[in-house]
């Protein structure tokens, strides 16, 4: 008989109970808790995240140096804060109120839209079940589902209400489709390969597929205590993420800790993930980051994972990437197959694996 996973608690009834304490299975142990206290404490760090401003690879004059900068963010960083990156800032604004609409329905109508986790239902409204090894909560609810290619998406399972929630989130889809692409051919450039080599090694054009995450952070009366999101690294080749203006994300840089992404006016903010980490040969890489929460107001962001398809192409350093005297660091496998070592934790025997938590 299949074991069933009972569903978790929805964070927000928790977070709207009246408790001045939050449940045992939220509080983290004490060495996570230890930096965790220093960063919601900490003052402007010494570092930032690097903003880069896209309308520079239109530019004849600074092109080159811009294609230095964003592969210097990918190499150094992982991670960078994008402007002038071509979605209108209304559109945007839209996708923050139908995704803020959604979540302020009464518990009741997001449950029509839940998600089954116990037999791989992973799309709709649902709550991360435990998954590491202490068994302890995110203070997270979300609402996930596929929003590109869109013969692929299933529009049963998106909200009627707000009801402009369709039509506005396949609108951002088909805009960011079109940024990601951009994207991926700066990173071909900043590694000297063919515009299209990175985009074409992980399914091309019309392959590769968008995952659009809502996470919902409700005030907690302890955020000392717990996470929004686990420290873990993205399985995706790319990650969009867009918020509300309430700061929790942070990135870890080795020479300065984790670091605060900063509210940066119409930008968004990519990661790169492992799938375009292993295509790299770990030339970019894999950014490690997490989320905090707080008590005085509700964060939500919109992620968007560009990720290839489960079972082709098959993810392996690109030959031109692993240069004379050097090693391929990754074995190859499929998308499907990276996430199973990440979910299970298996071992490989590829001494380019880096320790994540997914």
């Amino acid at each position: 008989m299949a074991t069933i996973i009972p569903p978790a608690p929805r964070v927000e009834i928790i977070a709207n109970s009246g408790l001045s304490t939050i449940p045992p299975e939220f509080v983290r142990t004490e060495s996570e808790r230890e930096h965790l206290a220093d960063a919601l404490n900490k003052g402007c760090c010494r570092v930032g995240i690097p903003i880069v401003d896209l309308a520079s690879f239109s530019s004849k004059e600074g092109r080159q140096r811009f294609l230095e900068e964003v592969s210097a963010a990918a190499v150094e960083w992982g991670v960078m804060i994008i402007v002038n990156h071509g979605l209108s800032e209304e559109l945007i604004e839209q996708l923050q109120a139908t995704g803020k609409g959604f979540f302020e329905l009464p518990v009741e109508e997001k449950e029509k839209y839940a998600n089954d986790q116990s037999r791989g239902q992973i799309q709709g409204y649902g709550t991360k079940l435990a998954n590491n090894e202490n068994g302890k909560l995110e203070w997270q609810d979300y609402f996930f589902r596929l929003v590109y290619p869109p013969e692929k998406t299933d529009l049963a399972i998106w909200p009627t209400e707000p009801a402009d929630y369709i039509a506005t989130t396949r609108c951002f889809a088909e805009e960011l489709r079109i940024l990601a692409s951009k994207m991926f051919s700066i990173l071909s450039l900043g590694l000297g390969l063919d515009e299209n080599k990175i985009e074409a090694e992980l399914g091309g054009r019309d392959e590769l597929l968008l995952q659009l995450e809502i996470n919902y952070y409700p005030c907690c009366p302890q955020p000392e205590l717990a996470f929004g999101v686990e420290p873990h690294t993205d399985v995706s080749s790319l990650s969009f993420i867009i918020h509300n203006g309430v700061p929790g994300l942070q990135v870890y840089k080795d020479d300065a800790g984790w670091v605060t992404a900063p509210l940066v006016p119409n930008s968004i903010i990519v990661h790169v993930g492992d799938s375009l980490e292993i295509i790299s040969n770990g030339k970019y890489r894999s950014v490690l980051h997490r989320g905090l929460v707080n008590k005085e107001n509700v964060r939500i962001s919109w992620a968007v994972f560009c990720e290839p398809p489960r079972e082709k192409p098959v993810l392996r350093p690109i030959p031109e990437l692993v240069r004379e005297g050097e090693v391929a660091r990754f074995e190859p496998r499929t998308f499907s197959e990276h996430l199973e070592r990440k979910l299970f934790k298996t071992s490989v025997a590829s001494g380019g694996e880096k320790p994540v938590v997914d």
